[in-house]
């Protein structure tokens, strides 16, 4: 079947015409996914009923189940899990700011990166999102707080650029004015340095952030870290991050994780503020969440603080990221592993 969801609208239309339907049809349709945040194909009240069940033998409709929620009684934060249709679960975090509401999204069922101090790794990569699987994580959010989303960071479980095609046809829709209208500017991708990918995003010319996952200043230490570092070099991932910023004027974010006594010396900051100097760009660092299956552990206050201070010394923007949600299995693919842990008990 045909995942209508993770159709564009001129798609659509042509889909439409294929069943003999008005091309303002395809319209309505996508208003109802889109803007109205349906959930089937049945709450569609200006759809006939004999174009519903043509739609119904046609495409599969996807409407994540939430199986799981959590709030923080700290700050507010919301955390999701998700069901999909073939019984894999996804986890997604809300986040409410000054500035407005923010969604962390997953984009793939696992992960195959490895990146030693994250959960979301532990059992490996089981598929891809589609682009609707994406979507309907923030549009399911929407409807079970009653609240806009103005920002969407795809920093969830999952490396985006691993899924790349997905991740494309996800933000056409996610920023196309037919739709919730989130502009590119609003939305941050993740990636822990795929280099090829990092060219080829730079070339779609977007105007997106594009957050980076360093957590190393030299390829020995990163290499221990992220199993992606025995593929690019440091240099190579530089080298990618310039041409980003060459080809879309938009500043990279290098987002630093601080474990304790592994890279959070005085040494790690000036290696940091030599590799980073010459890019236009933004450090966000991030005080470790520990997860039980490593060994890894926070860096002390006073460092994470020394850290800071010498990199705006030097002329290096840099903020700490703002812990959110710790009292609810907090860290990127906490709350999926603790699910999986429990099913098969």
């Amino acid at each position: 079947m045909i995942d209508i969801k993770s159709m564009t609208l001129e798609e659509l239309k042509t889909d439409m015409a294929e069943l003999s339907e008005k091309p303002f049809r395809a319209k309505q349709l996508h208003e109802w996914m889109h803007k109205k945040l349906a959930e089937s194909f049945d709450e569609m009240t200006n759809i006939s009923a004999a174009l519903k069940e043509k739609c119904r033998q046609r495409y599969s409709y996807t409407n994540l189940k939430c199986i799981r929620q959590q709030e923080s009684k700290i700050d507010g934060t919301k955390k999701f899990l998700f069901e999909l249709s073939d019984g894999n679960v996804v986890e997604s975090v809300w986040m409410k700011y000054k500035h407005g509401n923010s969604v962390c999204i997953s984009s793939q069922v696992g992960c195959r990166m490895g990146c030693a101090f994250c959960a979301s790794t532990l059992d490996g990569l089981a598929r891809n999102l589609a682009p609707s699987e994406m979507l309907d994580q923030i549009y399911a959010i929407t409807r079970l707080t009653g609240e806009r989303v103005s920002n969407v960071v795809v920093m969830g479980t999952g490396e985006p650029l691993d899924n790349f095609d997905n991740l494309l046809i996800f933000i056409r829709l996610l920023t196309d004015e037919e739709g919730l209208h989130i502009s590119q500017r609003n939305l941050t991708v993740s990636t822990c340095g795929l280099v090829p990918k990092i060219r080829e995003l730079a070339e779609k010319k977007l105007q997106i952030t594009l957050a980076l996952s360093l957590h190393a200043t030299t390829d020995e230490k990163r290499r221990k870290l992220m199993p992606i570092a025995n593929k690019y070099s440091i240099r190579e991932l530089m080298e990618a991050c310039s041409y980003y910023f060459d080809q879309t004027g938009r500043r990279i974010t290098f987002e630093y994780s601080l474990v304790g006594g592994v890279n959070d010396t005085d040494e790690d900051a000036g290696e940091l503020i030599e590799l980073v100097k010459p890019l236009n760009c933004h450090v966000n660092l991030i005080p470790v969440n520990p997860i039980k299956e490593r060994n890894f552990v926070q860096s002390e206050g006073s460092a994470i603080q020394a850290f800071k201070n010498k990199l705006e010394k030097n002329g290096i923007n840099v903020t700490i990221r703002r812990e959110m949600g710790r009292d609810i299995d907090g860290a990127c693919g906490q709350l999926r592993r603790r699910h999986i842990e429990r099913s098969l008990q």
